[in-house]
């Protein structure tokens, strides 16, 4: 199986070029100058040129914030583009596998979602990443959209390296402590789509939408009082980790209160094919810290 993976050049699409292909898979990885989700166009000529036999989007306009001014953009890259794909993966009769986001919920709800809970987005991202979910459904049945939330690597912009950069030379920081969620390293999002096509090459072709994500839940302040417990042994010092109100830290797109999601769907699809690779948040953050910053000395650990 020869598997097109789009967006090498972001977290979850580099994680994944980066990972050795499960046995029977050939990963084709793809930036932009192969596959380019905002020129929809152009999305059935690449896919003939590149002849995968499956494909892998982890692809997306991700500026949230960006999005409420630049919404056709947004709607371009996760909407048409998405659309376009699906439809020719369906003209050659190849699986699309998809990567969506907890933005498709609007954080009212006070236990995990479900993967059939109402969708209600309340920005442009989460908007124009749910419009391109229903594109996909719509144009082609061979489909997987998985949702994932909180995505983090050693690498790359994100709240992670974001913590490490302004909590290296800061004694106190301010972090929204009212929106829940789950920190969920990119590399094991990959070790769940590689299980997901070990899947369907072990005669099991999954199909609709999953979540998946670490194991537990936190608020932004709680990941960040975790990163600097473990960043601080590195540094020899803490900074304190001040708790506010999303209402303090207002920003142009509003996020989700809770988006902590339920990989119940997920796991019972892939019953029979071993677990499903989901460490804890805490235990994944660690590995990553380690990967970012080295390992601790056996005995600070």
């Amino acid at each position: 199986m020869r598997v097109l993976v789009t967006g090498i050049t972001g977290q979850v699409g580099g994680a994944l070029a980066a990972r050795p292909a499960p046995a029977g898979v050939t990963w084709i990885p793809a930036g932009r100058d192969r596959l380019d989700l905002a020129a929809p166009g152009s999305i059935a000529a690449a896919l003939a040129g590149l002849a995968p036999d499956a494909v892998v989007n982890p692809a997306a306009y991700t500026a949230v914030d960006s999005a409420e001014t630049d919404a056709e953009t947004a709607f371009r890259v996760n909407r048409d583009g998405p659309a376009a794909l699906a439809e020719a993966c369906a003209a050659r009769g190849i699986p699309l596998l998809h990567l969506s986001t907890d933005y498709v919920f609007d954080g009212t709800g006070s236990r995990p979602y479900r993967t059939d809970d109402p969708v209600a987005p309340l920005g442009v991202y989460g908007a124009s990443k749910e419009a391109g979910e229903q594109a996909i459904r719509g144009a082609h049945a061979d489909h997987v959209i998985l949702r994932t939330a909180w995505v983090y690597a050693a690498q790359g912009k994100n709240f992670l390296n974001t913590m490490l950069r302004v909590g290296s030379d800061r004694d106190e920081l301010r972090v929204v402590a009212d929106q829940h969620g789950t920190p969920t390293p990119a590399g094991d999002i990959a070790d769940a789509i590689a299980a997901i096509l070990e899947a369907r090459l072990g005669g099991r072709p999954i199909r609709g939408t999953f979540h998946y994500t670490a194991a537990g839940a936190t608020t932004w302040h709680g990941f960040a009082e975790a990163i600097f417990r473990r960043a601080g042994r590195h540094w020899g010092r803490r900074p304190a980790v001040q708790a506010i109100a999303t209402a303090d830290y207002p920003t142009p797109a509003r996020r989700p209160a809770y988006s902590v999601l339920d990989n119940a769907a997920l796991d019972a699809a892939l019953s029979g094919f071993g677990p499903v690779p989901r460490r804890s948040w805490e235990a994944a953050l660690n590995a990553v810290l380690d990967e970012r910053l080295g390992p601790l000395p056996e005995t600070d650990r």
